[in-house]
């Protein structure tokens, strides 16, 4: 039995990776789970799992379940909680399916114990691609995507060498807006936005989705874990979002992943790399399958892909600048203080703004970072749209 923890486990990749265990019986152990608040989707997990660990972020909420939770049960709570939680010498795997830049640091925790790492977050990559990859190596840690693309790109390249690769087609649905006008665009609403055709995920992710900027976050994150320059990356749109991603090569062979658009297909194979397990998920069917589209995107309509290319030509402290000011200007949007097109206006701007530091430490990026969200903050406030 694996020893597994989940981190952000009410989430959507929370819960479709304890449905992935509950497929796989007797496969693995949850040992450890987290969320930021919610307890009451927490003591249901608690009660069918019986983890001996688990942490709450916020305070209160953590009072709150401390009032009916069993002794046998530890409590972490904040930060500092989720990066001892990381430690425990039990867990062997943990899959980090934490939203945004609050994952680093239990990140580099879990590397510096010696933890595989599921990762389907983002960001923490983005800030931090090199360091963490780095330290990876160093501690003889894997890094498994979960990512559907970014397991696509995995599985497609095998046991190739990096330098035989001419091309890597990373691919997107296109999001809930492709198929919009740049009109209809400026005047889109946050229940549009929300409305995904393909997957059910966050709303920041979804969010990412219409700007394009989740696509502009995940030519980042290939760059770091594959190794790759930023020029082989092509994003390419495919609405049916059943090849997941391709590798093209030097002799002109390109291998693709197919799958349904189910991530608890990417997450079942970042659980038991490097084995493969039957299910029961859902299944392509080619006599069903009428065609498949492909088109480059837009960038007049979702300059966020734009600015995450200039981001990933430039590097340095300008990914974390990047991601920083696109966590705030999108929580702005999700609260209704700025209109969709604000995002990308205020992440360029912050990003002019910015004096890079080429080679940063994990103190730079932090503090990119925090300069990032305040700039944009401080946007917002002075009335940048409203």
């Amino acid at each position: 039995m694996k020893k597994i923890a989940i981190l952000g486990s009410t989430g959507s990749i929370g819960e479709s990776t304890l449905s992935v265990v509950r497929q796989l019986k007797g496969k693995f152990k949850v040992v450890a789970l987290s969320v930021n608040s919610d307890i009451t989707g927490l003591k249901k997990q608690i009660k069918e799992f019986r983890p001996r660990i688990v942490c709450v972020k916020d305070a209160g909420a953590a009072r709150n379940l401390k009032k009916s939770l069993d002794r046998s049960v530890r409590l972490f709570i904040g930060e500092e909680g989720l990066n001892e939680l990381v430690k425990d010498k039990e867990i062997e795997r943990i899959m980090f399916s934490i939203s945004g830049s609050a994952a680093l640091l239990p990140l580099i925790s879990a590397i510096k114990n010696g933890k595989d790492i599921a990762l389907a977050n983002k960001e923490a990559l983005v800030m931090a691609g090199p360091l963490i990859i780095s330290l990876a190596r160093k501690y003889k840690v894997n890094i498994l995507p979960v990512d559907s693309e970014q397991s696509a790109i995995w599985q497609s390249l095998g046991q190739e060498e990096k330098r035989k690769v001419n091309a890597v087609y990373l691919t997107a649905s296109g999001g809930p807006l492709r198929e919009f006008g740049l009109d209809k665009i400026k005047a889109v609403t946050l229940a549009q936005v929300l409305r995904h055709p393909r997957w059910k995920m966050g709303k920041k992710i979804t969010v990412d989705s219409a700007t394009l900027m989740n696509k502009g976050l995940e030519l980042l994150e290939t760059m770091f874990l594959f190794g790759l320059d930023a020029s082989l990356i092509k994003v390419l749109i495919h609405p049916e979002a059943l090849i997941h991603s391709m590798v093209e090569f030097q002799d002109g062979v390109i291998i693709a992943q197919l799958s349904a658009t189910d991530m608890r297909i990417p997450i079942q194979y970042a659980l038991t790399y490097p084995g493969r397990e039957a299910n029961c998920f859902p299944r392509v069917d080619f006599y069903q399958l009428k065609a498949m589209h492909f088109a480059k995107p837009d960038l007049k309509k979702f300059p966020c892909l734009e600015l995450a290319y200039q981001a990933a030509r430039e590097l340095g402290t300008l990914p974390a600048v990047l991601n920083g000011a696109n966590e705030v200007s999108v929580n702005y949007f999700l609260n209704k203080k700025i209109r969709f097109t604000d995002i990308a206006r205020i992440v360029g701007s912050v990003m002019r703004k910015h004096r890079k530091i080429s080679q940063p430490n994990l103190a730079d990026i932090f503090q990119a970072d925090f300069w990032a969200k305040q700039e944009a903050t401080r946007m917002v406030l002075n009335g940048v749209s409203k």
